[in-house]
């Protein structure tokens, strides 16, 4: 169903899982130690791009009823918008820049232009999901507890509409950020009783998120309308577009970082006494990258990189393109998958799985521990002994061990359709 044993399903050792962190270790140590101006300056220089384009975008707006400033406002003010939460905010609140020592750049005084309160977000993505990254039961990014992406995840008929569900989630995706600290789930099912601890500090959260969100909806959809004069309409209509594509694009590239095929789930288990190497080697297995060249990690806040975003959180954006040469390197030497792929068919993987899932098990094809979506060690039947090519004199272990098993699953469909 999900992995329970990542040193088995990995095909490594225990003396290879704390190898390959000892190694993660040395690449975080020299790229902690070779920061510098050149990262500072390139961090001060995509704030100032973004406030360039922002401010133009809202200039140009003023001129909104025509449709052609109406269209070049809503490009410049969704990529401003793309740039400040992708590349600015999710950074800088990872703390990736704490080291400048600069209070305007630092995680702990940032608040990000979107309706979702910074301090919740640092809870739920910082702490929880980046701890816990795909771990069945403690991340809640896992289906935001709203689609079913794994056959870990029970089926309801509810599931039924997980293609609507993630339609409406995309194009409001900033409030469904916004909203997930306040775990109503737990509301719904009646845990928050009224006069306890619990239910004060639900009442404190849910007031705080809804200042978020009324400063966030004063701002775009009354104060900057208003100061256009009798441009508020197409105004208002033109920063509702650059939301609900910034909303897309950030969807988009999260998606494609944790639910196509290869992005592993694990079970609660797997996390009782796990190693610093362990760690490091489920976020390897939880994640997936996107292909591109610089202006889509750019674009991407270099959440193309995901991989290594989950390895190092809190290091520099920009270096994440050195660093995953290095990583590669890594997973060639001890034969472990690094998933990546273009855009579109990162994208496609995501959206068939949650298309896919929405339907009961029965009629799904794959067996619950063989699935594109989600696979475990019990799919190996035992047989997750690295070995070495006789040939070539390289390890074989789980990267080679996939391979052979779609080739297995593709003969058998060939066998099954004469």
């Amino acid at each position: 169903m999900a992995i329970s044993d990542v040193k088995e399903y990995a095909h490594l050792t225990e003396a290879d899982v704390e190898a390959l962190g000892a190694e993660f270790d040395a690449i975080r140590r020299e790229v902690e130690a070779s920061r510098g101006e050149r990262d500072a300056r390139y961090i001060r220089n995509v704030i100032r791009l973004q406030r360039v384009l922002e401010i133009s975008g809202r200039a140009v707006l003023f001129a909104s009823p025509k449709r052609a400033a109406w269209l070049s406002g809503v490009a410049l003010l969704s990529t401003a918008k793309i740039i400040e939460n992708m590349e600015i905010g999710h950074n800088v609140m990872h703390g990736q820049w704490d080291w400048m020592n600069d209070p305007e750049i630092h995680s702990s005084s940032w608040e990000w232009d979107n309706t979702g309160a910074a301090k919740h977000w640092k809870h739920t993505h910082n702490y929880l999901h980046h701890k816990y990254t795909n771990v069945l039961g403690m991340d809640d990014d896992i289906g935001y507890g709203l689609l079913r992406v794994t056959r870990d995840q029970r089926w309801k008929p509810f599931n039924l509409g997980n293609p609507i569900y993630n339609l409406v989630l995309q194009l409001f995706f900033e409030y469904g950020v916004a909203i997930q600290h306040l775990e109503l789930g737990k509301l719904v099912a009646g845990r928050y009783k009224p006069g306890t601890p619990e239910r004060a500090d639900f009442e404190r959260r849910r007031d705080e998120a809804l200042t978020k969100m009324g400063k966030q909806i004063l701002k775009d959809y009354v104060i900057f309308p208003a100061l256009t004069g009798r441009a508020f309409l197409s105004t208002l209509t033109a920063n509702l577009a650059a939301n609900a594509i910034r909303n897309v694009w950030s969807n988009a590239v999260i998606f494609c970082g944790h639910f196509p095929d290869g992005a592993e789930k694990f079970t609660k288990a797997d996390i009782d006494g796990e190693t610093h190497g362990e760690w490091y080697l489920r976020q390897m297995l939880g994640s997936a990258n996107i292909s591109g060249g610089p202006v889509m990690h750019f674009m991407t806040g270099n959440l193309s990189h995901q991989i290594e975003h989950h390895l190092f959180p809190d290091l520099p954006s920009n270096r994440y393109a050195d660093i995953a040469v290095r990583v590669r390197e890594l997973a060639d030497k001890y034969d472990l998958p690094y998933t990546t792929g273009s855009l579109p068919v990162q994208y496609f993987k995501a959206w068939r799985t949650i298309l896919k899932l929405s339907l009961p098990n029965k009629y799904l094809r794959a067996t619950a521990d063989d699935a594109p979506e989600t696979a475990s060690e019990r799919k190996f039947g035992g047989s997750t002994t690295a070995g070495i090519d006789p040939v070539t004199g390289r390890r074989r272990g789980l990267r080679t061990a996939l391979a052979q098993g779609r080739r297995r699953f593709a003969r058998r469909g060939k066998s099954a359709a004469r």
